[in-house]
């Protein structure tokens, strides 16, 4: 009984304890910010810095001609002369279709050509004696001149069954081979001009205005260390409605060993420099609901303030407006810094 007592006693004096005693205030980051002091701060101070806005695009490779090849006429392949990959020049025969049946005909023709010349010389004697008429020396002249158009007919024939070289270049891989029948939607073989090539690439819409033939750009192909560069030449005068870019066409500069038309091209294009630009490391910066802010350091003290970013680069930030040359900004433990603190920077870069 007496220790159900004395437990009793001990709860009364606990609890009275308790209820004397006087809330303490939490310690932490807001209990006194005008005084919370943040140790190992790094800093960076502002200084202005040159400044190559640039974008980066995607891109093909293309050769200055290229053309697949076909017969303008139907027949059987008597000979080939198809060098996969190798050059040759502008006229080179390079196919002939079965023409035999033309070249008689033409023969034939060229027969009633002659006969019709000594009938319309006959008849041109006879006439200055007025001994035919004027019709029927004119029907001769006429036989003439369509045995002619005749003849010049079955020579264009003849020219079709033969396929030639457009222009200087290489030639792809053939399709067919001899003895083949062709038509004129046959694909015999493809050639390419490679003495010059070309680069499609394309821009967004905001960046059109800035581009302009003549202006250079450069650009990488995969599995190379090279940078090659371009010559702007011209743009379709249109935005595709779909992708909203600007298809621009270059042609490349200099030395195009190793360059394979079809390639993929990675484009960089710069659009403008600017020679005082004030730029930031990225992580200064805390970004707000409406905009973003930095602490910088006033008289040792934190100052919030708001900022006016502009081109990002790789780690960096342009600042438009908010700070000047010489500013000190806070780059590290920003996110325990309250504005009016301490700033103690442990390193300044």
């Amino acid at each position: 009984m007496k220790i159900y007592y004395v437990a009793c006693l001990l709860l009364f004096l606990t609890a009275c304890n308790k209820g004397g005693q006087k809330d303490t205030p939490a310690a932490g980051p807001g209990a006194n910010r005008t005084n919370y002091d943040v140790a190992a701060i790094e800093g960076f101070v502002v200084k202005s810095a040159l400044l190559s806005e640039h974008v980066t695009a995607s891109g093909s490779i293309l050769p200055a001609e290229e053309t697949v090849l076909h017969p303008e006429a139907s027949g059987r392949v008597v000979s080939i002369n198809l060098p996969e990959g190798k050059k040759i020049a502008k006229g080179t025969l390079l196919l002939k279709i079965f023409d035999d049946d033309l070249k008689t005909q033409l023969q034939q023709l060229d027969i009633q050509l002659k006969q019709a010349q000594i009938t319309e010389q006959r008849l041109a004697d006879l006439i200055k004696v007025k001994g035919i008429s004027q019709q029927e020396y004119d029907l001769a002249v006429l036989q003439v001149q369509t045995l002619k158009s005749q003849m010049d007919l079955v020579r264009i024939n003849i020219g079709k069954t033969e396929l030639r070289a457009p222009y200087d270049g290489v030639l792809g891989l053939r399709n067919i081979s001899p003895g083949a029948y062709v038509t004129p939607a046959t694909e015999v073989t493809t050639i390419r001009a490679t003495n010059t090539l070309k680069l499609d690439f394309s821009v967004p819409e905001k960046y059109s205005t800035l581009l302009n033939p003549g202006q250079t750009v450069a650009f990488a192909i995969e599995g190379s260390d090279l940078t090659y560069s371009a010559k702007v030449l011209a743009s379709e005068q249109r935005i595709d409605a779909n992708t909203r870019n600007l298809q621009l066409r270059a042609q490349v500069l200099g030395n195009i060993q190793g360059l394979l038309p079809g390639a993929f091209a990675e484009v960089t294009i710069n659009l403008r420099s600017k020679p005082k630009a004030l730029m930031v490391p990225s992580q200064s910066l805390v970004p707000q609901a409406r905009d973003k802010k930095v602490y910088v350091n006033r008289n040792g003290k934190a100052d919030f303030i708001t900022v006016q970013t502009g081109v990002r680069q790789a780690g960096m930030v342009e600042i438009t407006d908010g700070l000047s040359v010489g500013d000190t900004i806070a780059t590290t433990g920003i996110l325990f810094l309250r504005p009016g603190a301490n700033m103690t920077f442990s390193k300044i870069n």
